[in-house]
């Protein structure tokens, strides 16, 4: 799953993110508004952190510009701000749930889990085509119900060809889906863990589930590339 970070503290976004990222989450960062909001309307999160005092547009701003585009997205607010007042005010705004700062990272790991558990991510943590299985929440892959293990990058790109089954996939949308935004798109890195992921989810199963469209990507499906 992909979280986006809205925070303008480098320590407090790098601390956020390195507890994420060891939770198997994929993270990106925005240390501004207007970034937070680009970044927000442009890919496709599970969840965003957001502080409030962010320079550019305020937090306020971007859970506004998100509430508009998108009502679905799960939102947990950073605020400084402990009076009922301005928690009634989040709420209102459309914010799902707020941690006061400063805060523990069990605290944020909670509510990140709790938030991810709500609506529409909780049905759709288990997942199968053709007899490959993927339970999201407990990160288990099996195929013919033989378990396989998978690295972090693989289990990731499997999530993203899943979650989009029968859908074409240019390597760039694959890029920065299961890349952070600053990874160089001019690199053969897809091809080679398309190639480790076919090894290890193909390789003496029948049917095969992962193809390769020329000129264009790849895509999961049981019936073959189209």
């Amino acid at each position: 799953m992909r979280i986006l970070v809205i925070e303008d503290d480098q320590r407090v976004a790098s601390f956020i993110r390195r507890g994420l990222a060891a939770e198997k989450f994929l993270v990106d960062v925005a240390a501004d508004g207007s970034g937070g909001v680009e970044l927000a309307l442009s890919k496709d999160y599970n969840l965003i952190i957001l502080d409030l005092m962010l320079p550019g547009l305020t937090g306020q701003e971007v859970l506004d510009s998100v509430r508009k585009s998108n009502r679905t997205i799960p939102v947990l607010v950073l605020t400084a701000r402990g009076a009922v007042r301005d928690k009634v005010e989040l709420f209102e705004r459309g914010c799902d749930d707020y941690l006061t700062k400063p805060f523990a990272f069990a605290e944020l790991q909670a509510r990140v889990k709790a938030l991810l558990r709500r609506g529409n991510v909780e049905s759709r943590n288990l997942l199968q085509v053709a007899d490959l299985c993927v339970d999201f929440n407990k990160r288990v892959v099996t195929r013919s119900g033989k378990k396989i293990e998978l690295t972090l990058k693989e289990f990731a790109l499997l999530e993203y060809l899943l979650r989009n089954a029968d859908q074409v996939l240019s390597r760039s949308m694959i890029i920065d889906h299961v890349w952070d935004q600053s990874f160089d798109t001019f690199t053969n890195v897809v091809d080679v863990y398309i190639r480790y992921l076919r090894n290890k989810i193909d390789q003496g199963f029948e049917p095969k589930l992962i193809h390769t469209v020329r000129g264009v990507g790849y895509v999961l499906s049981e019936e073959g590339a189209p």
